[in-house]
């Protein structure tokens, strides 16, 4: 996308990643925390904004509504971790009830196969990075099917597919820190799932937004 192009036609796009940036940069700084929470929160509400100016379809509107509920949970994560769980959850089934409006026609045996161990697997290792609570396993499940369904959805699947599964891995870094699961150092894991979360979160509204655009001017 030329960089023209991004900051003339779409400054929300553009915003969305200037405020991502700014709060990895910031993270560790001597900044509040209440503005630490808008950096993150507004990176994604800005993307929310980005997909209900760009398509006034009901699918496009759904998907702010996920959006602005994923900005939501991410301001919270920091002071109520679970009010923040629960706004995750309900965004991860607002994504699903998107995609699952917008199945593949013809999926290819690949991307089947693929469906079924995202929706298999996600929930054991969210279950098991959780120490084994049926809460974390159910989360997974909701999560997992979030991403098989965006994975074999019409939407492009390197983009909107790449994006859910980025985020069910962004998830699953989230519960391991919180349950405890060393699989590496907490900051370390925390360093890799915001971009992680953000990244997946871009590649799915723009992915979305772009099909339905291109299928209007059709």
């Amino acid at each position: 996308m030329p960089r023209r192009t991004l900051i003339e036609h779409r400054p929300f796009l553009l915003g969305a990643i200037v405020l991502a940036l700014a709060w990895y940069l910031l993270r560790d700084s001597e900044l509040g925390g209440i503005w630490l929470m808008l950096l993150k929160g507004g990176s994604v509400a800005a993307l929310a904004c980005y997909a209900f100016v760009r398509h006034s379809g009901i699918d496009a509107r759904w998907l702010a509504i996920g959006l602005v509920v994923f900005a939501m949970s991410t301001m919270a994560a920091g002071f109520w971790p679970y009010p923040a769980l629960l706004l995750g959850f309900f965004g991860a089934l607002i994504y699903l009830s998107l995609f699952l409006r917008n199945p593949r026609i013809r999926p290819s045996g690949s991307q089947k196969g693929a469906g079924v161990a995202l929706l298999a697997i996600t929930p054991l290792l969210f279950w098991m990075v959780a120490g084994g609570t049926l809460q974390a396993a159910i989360y997974g499940l909701t999560v997992g099917a979030m991403a098989a369904a965006g994975w074999m959805s019409r939407f492009p699947r390197y983009r909107v597919g790449s994006g859910a599964v980025l985020l069910a891995l962004s998830n699953l870094l989230t519960m391991a820190v919180g349950g405890g699961f060393a699989m590496a150092p907490d900051a370390m894991i925390n360093m890799l799932s915001w971009p992680l979360f953000f990244i997946g979160q871009f590649l799915i509204c723009t992915g979305v937004i772009q099909l339905l655009k291109r299928e209007h001017r059709a």
